[in-house]
Parts: C-alpha cells; sequence; structure tokens
C-alpha cells in the first residue's frame, strides 16, 4: 500500500519571519518518496509558504484520508493568538495581531489526524517561537492526537535581525538522503546529534518532543481542545529562555498580555454571504462518495467533523458491556459496510453508559453524542445530525465552556451545516429557530452566520406562506 508524505514549510514574509522555513524544502524535495514515508511508493505534497489556513486544512485533510502510512514533516514558527492564546502555525500574511485568522491553529493538525489507524502516523517538526509562545509551550506542549508519533524540536526566537535555520528538519533530510530510513526514533536520535554539532547550546535550549502516543482508552473522548501529551521520558523542560538583551528578571515579553486585543476589521476575510463548511468525507471512503457526503464548492473553514476511525469490514457490533477494546473501529466497520443503525445502536449504548459512570454532562457523554451527530452525517439524516450537534453546543455552553472555545464553535459550524443539508420545511423551520439562538451567542470565526440563518429562515417562511 502507497504511502502518504505531506511537507509543509510556513513562516511570514518580511521582518516578521524567525525561521527560513522554506529552505529545508528543497533538501526534502531530493529525498526518494518511498524514503521520505517508509513504504514501497509514496505520494508527496509539498506546502511552502502558504497564504491561506484553509489551503494548508485542505491539504491536511486529504493527506490525512489517504490509505497507508502518513508522514508529516511541518517546518515553520509558532505564535499564540491573542484571545484564546492557542499556538498557530504562522502563515506568510500572518501578524501577531491577526494570527487567529491568518495563521493555522495547530489543534487542526490534531482534529485531522486524531481519526487515523495508531502507528499509521508520524509527525516530524523543526519549529521556532517568539518568546511569549516558547515560554507557553514549555509548560503546555504540542500535541498531535492520540496513536500519533511526534518527533522534533521548538526553539527559542534567534537574536534580533537573525533568521534561524531549520537544522533540525535539515539533519532529517540528510540522513534519509543516504537512501536509507531508520526507525522514526533512532532518526530523530541521529537528527539532534547533527543539530547539537552545528548549535552547541541546542540541547540546553530547545524544547526537544519524542512522544510515542498510544491510543486512547475508552471510553475517553477525543477532546477538540488541546489535550496534555503523555508524558515521555526524553522530554524535559529546558531552563527558561531570556532574548538576547533583556534583563536577567523575567522578561516583559514572557508575561500574559494585559488584555486581549481585539483583530482590526480589515484584518478579517470579508464574507459576502455565509457558507456553512464542508462535511469530512470517511477514511476509506470512495471518490464516488454520495452527495450528502460531497464537500461544498467553498473550502471549509474549521477542522472535519468526528468521525469513526477506518478498521477492517464486516466486522460484527458487540454490545458495550462485553468488548473491553476501542468500540470506534466496530463502529467504522458498520459504517463502511452500510449497517448505519448498527453503528448507532453501538454508540448509544456507550454514550448511555457514560451517562450512568459520570453524569450529564460529561466530556465522556460528549463525546459520544459527537460521534451519534457525525453517524447521522453519514447515514443522510442531517435532521437528526443538526439536532445532535445543537445539543452538543448546548451541552458544552452548559458545561461552562466559552462561545469562542474551538470545540464549541466546531459544534455550532457543524450543526449549522447540517442545517442547510435539511430539504424538508418543516424540521428546518423548527431547528433554524434553535440554531439562532446558537449563533447569537456562538457567531464562529467566519462573518455573516447569523444572518444567514436568518435570512434562510425568512425564504421559509415565505415559502409556507405561498403554499
Amino acid at each position: 500500500m502507497p504511502g502518504t508524505v505531506l511537507l509543509l514549510a510556513a513562516s511570514p514574509v518580511g521582518k516578521r519571519s524567525l525561521v527560513d522555513a522554506a529552505s529545508v524544502l528543497p533538501v526534502l524535495a531530493a529525498v526518494a518518496p518511498a524514503v521520505l514515508s517508509g513504504a514501497d511508493t509514496a505520494n508527496v505534497v509539498e506546502l511552502a509558504d502558504p497564504l491561506e489556513p484553509q489551503a494548508v486544512l485542505t491539504r491536511l485533510r486529504a493527506a490525512a484520508t489517504a490509505p497507508g502510512p502518513l508522514t508529516v514533516f511541518v517546518t515553520g514558527q509558532l505564535q499564540l493568538d491573542r484571545r484564546q492564546r492557542l499556538p498557530h502555525l504562522a502563515l506568510a500574511r500572518t501578524t501577531p495581531s491577526t494570527v487567529r485568522y491568518t495563521g493555522f491553529p495547530w489543534h487542526w493538525i490534531r482534529e485531522e489526524l486524531r481519526l487515523r489507524a495508531p502507528g499509521g502516523t508520524t509527525v516530524f517538526v523543526d519549529l521556532h517561537a517568539d518568546a511569549e509562545t516558547w515560554q507557553h509551550l514549555v509548560t503546555q506542549p504540542l500535541a498531535v492526537g492520540p496513536g500519533v508519533r511526534l518527533y522534533g524540536r521548538i526553539a527559542p526566537p534567534p537574536p534580533r535581525r537573525t533568521l534561524a535555520l531549520p537544522t533540525y528538519m535539515k539533519s532529517v533530510a540528510t540522513i534519509l538522503r543516504s537512501g536509507h530510513r531508520p526507525a522514526p526514533d533512532q532518526l530523530h536520535q541521529q537528527a539532534l546529534t547533527r543539530v547539537a554539532g552545528e548549535e552547541p547550546d541546542a540541547a540546553r535550549r530547545d524544547i526537544v518532543l519524542a512522544v510515542e502516543s498510544p491510543a486512547p482508552a475508552v471510553p475517553t473522548p477525543f477532546a477538540t481542545t488541546a489535550p496534555a501529551v503523555p508524558a515521555a521520558a526524553s522530554w524535559e523542560a529546558p531552563a527558561p529562555f531570556v532574548p538576547a538583551g533583556s534583563r536577567p528578571e523575567a522578561p516583559a515579553s514572557f508575561a500574559p498580555a494585559a488584555a486581549p486585543q481585539e483583530v482590526p476589521a480589515s484584518a478579517v476575510p470579508a464574507a459576502a454571504s455565509w457558507e456553512a463548511p464542508a462535511p469530512f468525507v470517511p477514511v476509506g471512503s470512495r471518490p464516488e462518495a454520495p452527495a450528502s457526503l460531497a464537500p461544498a464548492a467553498s473550502p471549509p473553514k474549521v477542522p472535519a467533523p468526528f468521525i469513526p476511525a477506518a478498521s477492517p469490514p464486516e466486522a460484527p457490533v458487540p454490545s458495550a458491556s462485553s468488548d473491553p477494546s476501542d468500540p470506534h473501529a466496530e463502529i467504522a466497520s458498520a459504517v463502511e459496510a452500510g449497517r448505519h443503525g448498527d453503528a448507532d445502536r453501538l454508540a448509544a449504548r456507550w454514550e448511555q453508559d457514560a451517562l450512568r459512570a459520570y453524569g450529564p454532562g460529561a466530556d465522556e457523554v460528549v463525546h459520544w453524542m459527537e460521534v451519534r451527530a457525525d453517524l447521522a452525517m453519514f447515514a443522510g439524516d442531517a435532521v437528526r445530525s443538526c439536532r445532535t450537534w445543537l445539543a452538543v453546543a448546548d451541552a458544552r455552553l452548559g458545561a461552562g465552556q466559552s462561545p469562542d472555545a474551538p470545540a464549541v464553535e466546531a459544534a455550532a459550524d457543524r450543526a449549522h451545516h447540517q442545517w442547510g443539508r435539511i430539504a424538508e420545511a418543516a424540521p428546518a423551520r423548527e431547528l433554524g429557530a434553535s440554531l439562532a439562538e446558537l449563533r447569537a451567542r456562538v457567531p464562529g470565526r467566519r462573518e455573516g452566520a447569523l444572518q444567514h440563518v436568518h435570512q434562510r429562515l425568512e425564504q421559509l417562511r415565505a415559502t409556507q406562506q405561498v403554499g
């Protein structure tokens, strides 16, 4: 089975750039695709200094859904958005004040990779961060999802007027150019050894990532907010970094921003009309997927909805109480075989088990609500999917999550998308009223969402009056 390789190098243009990220791409591109992926053959996708987050999401999503092993090489710089303080991969147009709109949220990577089979995905990173972001990552390291191997380093900013080099990633590429691909952990160690030779202070300075993430325990949910990365013996928090020329006593750049800064309206991409994000096609699905799963014409604006992991077809659907293993493979098998009722019944049993064990509103319960919302989407039941996503958003808000939390925004966006696929006027009017109430609280990142709901409701009312 062929593998897939995604080469991503991104950094802001001009003086805002901390690292010459694109310089590593020619070296990586010179490596044979089979060596890059560790498979007999491989498809290689290259993204050099992308401008739009949606372009990155589209390529990442396509790579994540491809069968066979996936290897992702990410080079660039990280920045925190000032509102939610979540790390983003800075793209060509990213500035400190617009990172929330022009950067690529790191948790989108976790969202796309979390559903792949454990052990089938490896991510190598060579990232630089500004002082504030680097200090944040010392205590809250990056996560790439359960079952995904993560190797690399995060370096603090270079001295002023200096552009850092992706030494770690170039070392990885140089080793692979020999035609031999060591095991990922060995490749990582060999690259670190080379970095130490070129940057003697790297071992003391950098955050080193070497995480072999296990598959999640059942019924632990796949979180849509940044989870803690499992502890790895090789990871140690380095001493606080002090930028050149700053005072030893806690530089101001390490302190949290005094107050969130509003992003200027000019920095937010204008949208003449709101379009709901496209649904995500399940892993292993055929290109000729039914129309209900076909992507929308415009690129999606939020991470893909939750879907079951891929698994061998025709597996029997056991009861939740008798199967101690991860049930997601059984659910995926039922979906792939077209047994949507069996898939939903199994998920419903797990939801009831979680409800009895943890109580209403618990993360474990919300997780299984999300699973059932997407199962309804795969079954072509937009009404049930929309209704369930609305319940997910209400549950998260009721649990005290912020309206601009990524998981809340994602639930609202997915409810909105499914509502747009409801053909029957009566349920569309009913759920539209609930969606309008939700959108008043959770407008999302894209302008015009609430207006779009009101406009369609007016059309539905007008149609009802004419009829």
